[in-house]
C-alpha cells in the first residue's frame, strides 16, 4: 500500500480540529516569549557600557543620586522611586473608588441608567493620554492639586512615619508626584472597573439567591458572597490597571513637574522611568546617555515583568483556594 501524499497528510491532520488549533495556540504562546526574551535582550545589550560605567551603584536607593548628563553622571534611583510611589498611590486611591462603581453597575444600578453609565466608563478609558494630560496641566492640576496638596501639607506633615510622604510646599502650578498619581488614578479607574464589573456580571444568580434566601442583606450578599467568588477576576483587574500605571508616559510626563529631586515627598515634582525617557532620549548626545537610559528602560521592562509575576501568583493562589466551580 503507498503512503499518502504530503497534500493528503495535511489534509487528514486539519480534520482533526483539536490538533491544528493546539499546534497554532503553542506556536503563539512561544512567539510571545521569543518576543519578550528578545525585547529584554535588546535591552540589555544596548545599555552594556552604562551598566558597566556605573554597576549597582545605577540602583542605589541613595539620597544625593544624581542624574546630569554634563558630567555623564547617572542614577536612576529618583526614576524608580518616583514610578513606585506614583503607581503605588493610584493603585491605592483607584481599587476601592473602582469597586465601589463596578459593584454599583453590577448589583444597584437601575436598569434605565446603566447602559448609559456603562458607556461612560468604557469611554473614559478610550480617552488618550495626552488629552488627560492636558485637562490634568491646564485644569486639575491648579484647581484641586494645589489646594489639596496644601491642606495635605497642613495636616500631614508633622506626623511621624507619614510627614515625609508630605513635606510641603507644593508648587504652586500643582505639578507634583501627587498630581501625577491623581491623574494616574483617573485614568486606571475605568479599566479597573470596567473588568470588576464585568466579573461580578458573570457571577450566577443562583449566588445571589441563595444568599438572600438565607437571611443575607444586599450589602452582605455583596460583601461575603459576590466579591470572594470573583476575587481572581477582581485581582486581574488590578493588574491591568498596574500596568497601565507603571508604563504611562505622555500623561505623567506633563503635570509630575519633571524635576530630578531627591524628596521623597508626594507634594515635591519628580520623574518616573518612563517621563525621563521621553523627555530626554531625543535630547541626549552622548552614548553613555543614551545608554543610561535605556538601562532605565530595561530597569523598567524588569519592574513591570517581576510586579506582574507577583500578581499573577496572587491571583493563582486566590483561584487555588476557590472551588472549580466557583471561579469566574
Amino acid at each position: 500500500m503507498s503512503e499518502p501524499s504530503p497534500l493528503r497528510r495535511l489534509g487528514q491532520f486539519f480534520q482533526h480540529g483539536d490538533m491544528p488549533w493546539r499546534s497554532i495556540l503553542v506556536l503563539v504562546s512561544v512567539l510571545v516569549m521569543v518576543l519578550m526574551l528578545s525585547i529584554g535582550w535588546m535591552l540589555w545589550q544596548t545599555s552594556g557600557d552604562a551598566r558597566n560605567t556605573f554597576g549597582w551603584g545605577f540602583l542605589a536607593p541613595t539620597a544625593d543620586a544624581s542624574w546630569d548628563p554634563v558630567n555623564d553622571q547617572f542614577q536612576a534611583w529618583p526614576f524608580i522611586y518616583g514610578t513606585l510611589l506614583t503607581s503605588i498611590a493610584a493603585i491605592a486611591l483607584a481599587v476601592p473608588i473602582s469597586l465601589g462603581i463596578a459593584i454599583f453597575l453590577a448589583e444597584l444600578c437601575p436598569p434605565w441608567l446603566r447602559t448609559s453609565l456603562n458607556w461612560l466608563v468604557e469611554l473614559l478609558a478610550a480617552i488618550p493620554s495626552v488629552v488627560y494630560g492636558l485637562w490634568g496641566l491646564f485644569v486639575f492640576l491648579p484647581l484641586i492639586v494645589a489646594p489639596l496638596g496644601t491642606g495635605l501639607a497642613d495636616i500631614f506633615q508633622n506626623i511621624p512615619l507619614i510627614g515625609a510622604l508630605f513635606t510641603g510646599p507644593i508648587p504652586l502650578s500643582g505639578a507634583s508626584r501627587l498630581g501625577a498619581s491623581l491623574v494616574l488614578t483617573i485614568m486606571i479607574i475605568p479599566t479597573i472597573a470596567a473588568v470588576s464589573r464585568d466579573v461580578l456580571l458573570a457571577i450566577p444568580p443562583a449566588q445571589r439567591e441563595a444568599s438572600l434566601a438565607l437571611g443575607s442583606t444586599q450589602w452582605e450578599t455583596i460583601w461575603q458572597v459576590l466579591i470572594p467568588y470573583g476575587l481572581s477576576g477582581i485581582l486581574g483587574a488590578v493588574i491591568l490597571g498596574l500596568g497601565r500605571a507603571l508604563g504611562e508616559t505622555m500623561a505623567v510626563t506633563m503635570v509630575i513637574g519633571n524635576s530630578i529631586e531627591s524628596s521623597p515627598s508626594l507634594l515635591k515634582p519628580g520623574y518616573t522611568m518612563a517621563s525621563i525617557i521621553a523627555n530626554e532620549f531625543a535630547e541626549a548626545v552622548t552614548k553613555l546617555h543614551s545608554q543610561a537610559l535605556i538601562e532605565v528602560g530595561f530597569i523598567l521592562f524588569v519592574l513591570t515583568l517581576l510586579l506582574n509575576m507577583l500578581a499573577r501568583f496572587l491571583v493563582w493562589g486566590v483561584a487555588s483556594k476557590t472551588p472549580q466551580e466557583a471561579r469566574v
